[in-house]
C-alpha cells in the first residue's frame, strides 16, 4: 500500500504517525531479512518529515531509495508497494 497505514488513509498522505500533510517523496524500502527479491514496500513522505523517514529505515540498515512523488504518474503505471 503507498500512503498512510490503515484502509481509510488517504493515499497521497505522508506515512508520519499524525501526519496528514500531502506527500511529495516516496521512500521505497527493504528488510532484507522478510523482503525476498524484488519485494519493495513503500511509504509517503511530506518536505517535513522526508529526513525522517529515511533516517529511521537507514538505521536499521534497510535499503532505501527516495525520489519525487507524483501520485498521477505513479497510479499512471500501477506502482503499489
Amino acid at each position: 500500500m503507498i500512503g498512510g497505514i490503515g484502509a481509510d488513509a488517504a493515499p497521497d498522505v505522508c506515512s508520519r504517525a499524525a501526519c496528514r500533510a500531502t506527500a511529495s517523496w516516496r521512500i521505497d524500502w527493504q528488510n532484507p531479512r522478510i523482503h525476498t527479491g524484488d519485494r519493495w514496500k513503500t511509504w509517503l513522505a511530506c518536505d517535513e518529515h522526508v529526513e525522517y523517514l529515511r533516517g529511521f529505515l537507514e538505521a536499521r540498515s534497510f535499503p532505501v531509495r527516495v525520489a519525487a512523488f507524483d501520485a498521477a504518474s505513479d497510479a499512471a503505471t500501477g506502482v503499489d508497494a
